[in-house]
């Protein structure tokens, strides 16, 4: 199989309706969205096709870029300029294999195709009879189709893997950051365009860029002797490889072993093939990545006071993705959180939004999409080699004013600070109500984080989006408005409240200390009220604010009373 020019990817139609085609499928317009059986597959397959078009069409300046945006190619265009790049993508066969060892690693012994599944259990687990919650022997038999999505999706997320089984590019378990048109019913190809990014975005530090080639082994690792890794100075770095190597990573060595058959269903997306995989061979010591390595499509993070560290990608984490890790993904601030967002997001604020201010004419539909777009954050949630879970998450983007991030960005940390705050006196007020010696209490607390962040998550948009609006006037004020802090502040306390009395307060009497509940109850109504002991933060954003948050309660109380006595 050749993943150019076979019709093995899944695409959803207009119509409903999920047809297998070429990824050259990408540029028909009544293709909407891929169909992958996994989630991990989607996400793994919208950025090998990010990387393939990033490959066969690079565009050189955001104009280029805009240009196939309004006028995108046919399929039979697509599929053209896919073609050169065909001998570095078959599957099978005695020459190079894509992602596969050029050795035939013969002298290993053929291991599970649940290999590839990072979600699978390991050696271990299933020797040692831990394998719980993800069960051994789900996935005995792949096709082709899936194979290749599987064996794609390892490469780009390798994890840790004991001695000698390197970790991918990003590290194990990186955060993915692309960028979504707001629209439900966009093209795929608008879906991916969106997330293509200039020859100059690409090329990090150290980098020359070249046009890209098939036979390129500084691109494409398998298609030459393997990158072996088991002495000293084999490093990966940045500056030795080609800028879109990030795409095609290939830490792991495999090779697949097909097998012909009369109509096998693959245990993962059911369809019967004649041509499946039930063993693959795997061998330590491969592409040993190493430097400063900035992935297009990851946020990653570093120490502002201490430059000289390698960046570290975002990852996912227990409690999962919300509002609080907006600013961080969206906002680069390398200089100060040390927060670095992902080139495709930085490509899309400062060199995409833009475009719509120039004197091109733009339908409603391309200014909707450089205007009105959503971020999809997605990745799994490591434990070093063990798969805790899997995230997938969409956030609202914003069209920020040129030079109005920072103001945007210390508006956000305001927003975030006071919120952690409250999260946390939450939490230490519902130990407080449950147990006579809270500091003592062990245990996993973040359930009380998280429901608290989710209930407050759609408030924080809806400021983010009125903060969008203050930022694109003419003189946009130097604080945060008097009125969208205060209807911050007020769902902050108004959530605060019913989180504390749906844990602490909803039991039955027989369970619960009357006398503690009331006390916790107490404390965190002087807490939310900016007048306790510690509340500083809530003080200092009810004074910058410079809004009265008992004037609000008196009316409250008023009207209460008014009502009481008309009734």
């Amino acid at each position: 199989m050749n993943l150019l020019n076979d019709p093995w990817l899944p695409f959803l139609l207009s119509n409903g309706e999920v047809e297998y085609h070429p990824p050259s499928a990408i540029a028909d317009p009544d293709v909407i969205n891929l169909a992958l059986p996994r989630a991990d597959f989607q996400g793994a397959a919208y950025q090998f096709l990010i990387g393939l078009l990033q490959t066969a069409l690079p565009p050189k300046t955001h104009d280029d870029w805009l240009d196939w945006l309004m006028e995108p190619p046919s399929v039979n265009a697509l599929d053209k300029a896919f073609t050169p790049f065909s001998s570095a993508f078959e599957m099978d066969g005695d020459g190079p294999r894509f992602m596969q060892d050029l050795d035939p690693l013969d002298d290993v012994k053929n291991a599970t195709i649940s290999g590839l599944l990072i979600d699978a259990p390991g050696a271990n687990g299933i020797k040692n009879n831990t394998d719980f919650f993800v069960k051994r022997g789900r996935v005995d038999v792949m096709c082709e189709s899936c194979a290749a999505i599987a064996l794609y999706t390892m490469q780009i997320n390798a994890p840790a893997g004991g001695a000698g089984i390197r970790v991918g590019l990003r590290g194990g378990g990186p955060l993915t950051t692309l960028v979504m048109p707001e629209l439900s019913t966009a093209s795929l190809w608008e879906r991916l365009w969106l997330n293509v990014i200039t020859v100059k975005e690409t090329t990090q530090k150290g980098q020359q860029w070249t046009a890209p080639h098939p036979e390129e082994p500084s691109l494409f690792f398998w298609m030459a002797n393997t990158r072996v890794s088991d002495k000293k100075g084999t490093e990966v770095l940045p500056e030795n490889t080609h800028p879109l190597h990030s795409y095609w990573s290939m830490p792991r060595r495999f090779r697949l072993l097909f097998e012909e058959v009369d109509g096998c269903p693959c245990d993962i997306c059911g369809r019967k093939t004649q041509r499946v995989v039930r063993e693959l061979r795997a061998k330590k010591q491969g592409a040993n990545y190493d430097g400063p390595w900035l992935h297009p499509l990851t946020p990653y993070r570093r120490d502002p006071k201490r430059p000289n560290e390698l960046p570290l990608s975002s990852k996912g984490q227990p409690g999962g993705l919300g509002y609080r890790h907006w600013s961080g993904f969206v906002l680069n601030d390398e200089d100060n959180s040390g927060a670095i967002a992902a080139a495709v997001l930085k490509s899309y604020i400062d060199g995409k939004q833009p475009l719509v201010t120039q004197e091109r004419r733009f339908d409603e539909d391309i200014q909707a999409l450089l205007r009105e777009a959503r971020l999809w954050v997605f990745g799994y949630d490591m434990d070093n080699m063990k798969p805790r879970g899997w995230y997938s998450v969409e956030m609202p983007l914003v069209d920020i004013p040129q030079g109005q991030q920072e103001r945007l960005r210390a508006w956000v940390h305001q927003l975030n600070e006071l919120s952690r705050n409250v999260a946390w006196m939450v939490r230490t007020q519902v130990k407080n109500a449950w147990f006579s010696r809270p500091s003592d209490a062990k245990g996993d607390m973040s359930a009380i984080d998280n429901q608290f962040y989710d209930a407050t998550e759609p408030e924080f948009f809806k400021a983010l989006l009125a903060l969008q609006q203050m930022l694109q006037q003419d003189s946009p004020p130097p604080h945060i408005p008097s009125d969208i802090a205060e209807r911050w502040y007020l769902a902050l306390k108004r959530e605060a409240m019913r989180v504390f009395e749906d844990l602490a307060l909803s039991g039955s009497q027989e369970s619960m200390n009357l006398e503690r509940a009331t006390a916790a109850h107490r404390q965190l109504q002087s807490f939310l009220s900016g007048k306790s002991k510690g509340s500083k933060v809530v003080s200092d954003f009810i004074q910058q604010g410079d809004f009265d948050p008992s004037a609000k309660a008196k009316i409250n109380t008023a009207s209460a009373a008014t009502t009481t006595g008309d009734a």
